[in-house]
């Protein structure tokens, strides 16, 4: 049987963290029982206090408040990634589970000493992207299990876009050391890979970059330069300890692409996986033989999900398990991507040293077993 999104005892949540992104938690928190909204905060604290009184029975907390606060068992840590660890450690520290956004923290020596702290204190570590329990990768998933390409042999994954400058109004993160389309978009793609195929021993990278600057296409700064000191495309390859090869492909220098996000190949057959950025999309197989592409019947994952999905479902993970979107899924694919960088850097293959156990799938769930009367 697949693992309820509505345990026994509801999990008691505070949020850090009041951005844009809190909205679509928000959204998907009034539709799971497993998960009791009771506290938010921010550095603003006017932006905490509007989320509170938008949210019935949730009150606006300092920061030290809510991790302080004796009611809250798992802090959601919505912070910018610099901020990660710093918060994930503070609320380990005050004896609570963390669930963050991706990534599990700005590199691998932060995201390890997160692990080491709640493995000692006894708590659990969440980490977006929470899209590996939708439909959509979870279907994919299915298929490859029931042997529908046979043995995998090989993996594309493909994010294109000529920058994210020309619709954010404040961009320049994103062509910064820590930003870039492999950071950014990265963890989707690696983290459905890894559920797909299992973990990675090895990789190796290249990237380059077409410009200096880039220019603010909207907003109040539009029209300004911002400087490009990373490179802004990236390519790699990844080596499964399945012996299956991904190509990632991560570009904010390319205009569009019609190439499908993912892609998997075996033996047998070729499966076309919807966006890892989404919970569903249509999966479709082209069977050896076959003379078109076959749309396949949803057949697991969380239905109708959305972000917040991942918090339900380390809710009902059984004392013991390592949760579906947990922190050591996260740890892998933040490896996976620092190694393909230093890779690019060094020319050479990059060996990957931690590992994860291939992510336990998902039953299909009907989002009835979730939802508030």
């Amino acid at each position: 049987m697949g693992i309820p999104l509505t345990p026994a005892k509801q999990l008691n949540v505070g949020i850090i963290g009041c951005g844009a992104i809190i909205a679509q938690y928000l959204a998907n928190f009034r539709r799971l029982d497993s998960v009791n909204l009771v506290a938010v905060a921010d550095l603003d604290p006017a932006r905490a206090q509007a989320v509170a009184d938008s949210y019935e029975g949730v009150r606006a907390l300092s920061v030290d408040g809510l991790l302080a606060a004796d009611d809250v068992e798992l802090v959601l840590n919505l912070t910018i990634p610099a901020a990660h660890a710093d918060i994930a450690l503070k609320a380990i520290a005050a004896g609570k589970s963390v669930y963050g956004e991706k990534p599990l923290a700005a590199t691998t020596a932060e995201a390890k000493e997160v692990l080491e702290a709640a493995s000692a204190a006894g708590v659990l570590v969440g980490c977006a992207p929470d899209t590996v329990l939708g439909t959509g990768i979870q279907t994919a998933r299915k298929a490859i299990d029931d042997g529908l390409i046979g043995a995998p042999v090989s993996a594309t994954a493909t994010m294109a876009t000529p920058g994210h400058e020309r619709w954010h109004p404040n961009p320049d993160f994103y062509y910064q050391p820590g930003g870039g389309p492999l950071l950014d978009m990265g963890p989707y793609y690696v983290s459905a890979l890894v559920t797909l195929l299992g973990p990675v021993v090895s990789v190796i990278g290249a990237a380059s970059h077409t410009r200096s600057e880039r220019t603010i296409g909207s907003g109040p700064r539009e029209g300004q330069k911002v400087p490009v000191d990373i490179d802004s495309h990236v390519t790699g390859v990844l080596v499964h300890a399945s012996g299956a090869l991904s190509t990632l492909f991560m570009s904010f220098d390319a205009v569009k692409t019609k190439s499908p996000n993912i892609e998997i190949h075996g033996e047998k057959g070729s499966l076309i996986v919807p966006d890892p950025n989404h919970f569903d999309g249509d999966v479709q197989l082209f069977a050896l033989g076959a003379e078109d592409w076959e749309t396949l019947p949803v057949s697991a994952g969380y239905k109708d999900s959305g972000r917040g999905f991942g918090i339900a479902d380390l809710a009902a993970t059984p004392e013991g398990q390592e949760p579906r979107a947990g922190g050591q899924l996260a740890f892998h694919a933040l490896e996976i991507m620092e190694s393909v960088l230093a890779s690019a850097k060094s020319g050479q293959a990059v060996a990957i040293k931690s590992t994860t156990a291939r992510p336990a799938s998902v039953e299909l769930t009907e989002l009835s077993t979730a939802v508030h009367a």
